[in-house]
């Protein structure tokens, strides 16, 4: 069996020192992810996932728009000022990926096939982390790094507004991404016995 998609998990890591040293065209970025929602599967394959990705200025927005959001909620300035180095490491990448998922869609899903109909918002969730994780997978074959982050529902209304989204889509996750400026630290792993069963011959 090969090794190659094993080593290639291995390497995507949560990345939060991230830069502008990216060789690749926007272009050819915008494709790949474009690529990686289209090819992530989603129950009855009802495409729930959306992607809104921003480069330069507008990809800065939206970690402006984090940063002011926040300074209502942290308790006291030094809090602040340590909310806002964080967040100026998102700022630094190359872009940002904007995940949603389009809640018109879970609905007609939901009253099309009643049976299942308590499973539509789970499922949706199943697709949009799919998709979260073979963007990721695509950055990181790209030699790209890549976070997760998870800053809705606080940011929900700002970013509709800056960004024209429809109404319909909901705000799940941001990826920031960029160039590699530092490694991950050591990743720490439960016992396989803790975590995994195997039955059979």
């Amino acid at each position: 069996m090969s090794q190659s998609f094993l080593d290639l998990l291995k390497k995507r890591r949560s990345i939060y020192s991230l830069g502008r040293n990216v060789t690749q065209k926007k272009a050819e970025l915008t494709a790949v992810i474009e690529e990686a929602v289209r090819q992530s599967p989603t129950a009855f394959n009802n495409q729930s996932t959306r992607a809104i990705i921003l480069y330069g200025t507008a990809s800065e927005k939206v970690w402006d728009i984090v940063a002011d959001r926040l300074k209502s909620e942290v308790p006291d300035e030094a809090a602040y000022a340590k909310t806002k180095a964080k967040i100026a490491t998102f700022k630094a990448g190359f872009g940002t990926v904007l995940l949603f998922t389009d809640h018109p869609t879970v609905k007609a899903h939901e009253d099309k096939f009643t049976l299942y109909a308590d499973n539509f918002q789970d499922w949706s969730e199943q697709g949009i982390g799919g998709a979260q994780q073979n963007i990721w997978l695509a950055l990181t074959a790209a030699g790209l790094g890549a976070s997760l982050q998870h800053y809705n529902p606080l940011i929900d209304d700002q970013v509709r507004q800056a960004f024209d989204v429809p109404a319909g889509w909901i705000l799940r996750a941001e990826m920031p991404f960029g160039s590699i400026e530092a490694p991950a630290g050591e990743k720490q792993f439960l016992a396989d016995d803790q975590r995994f069963k195997v039955f059979g011959e």
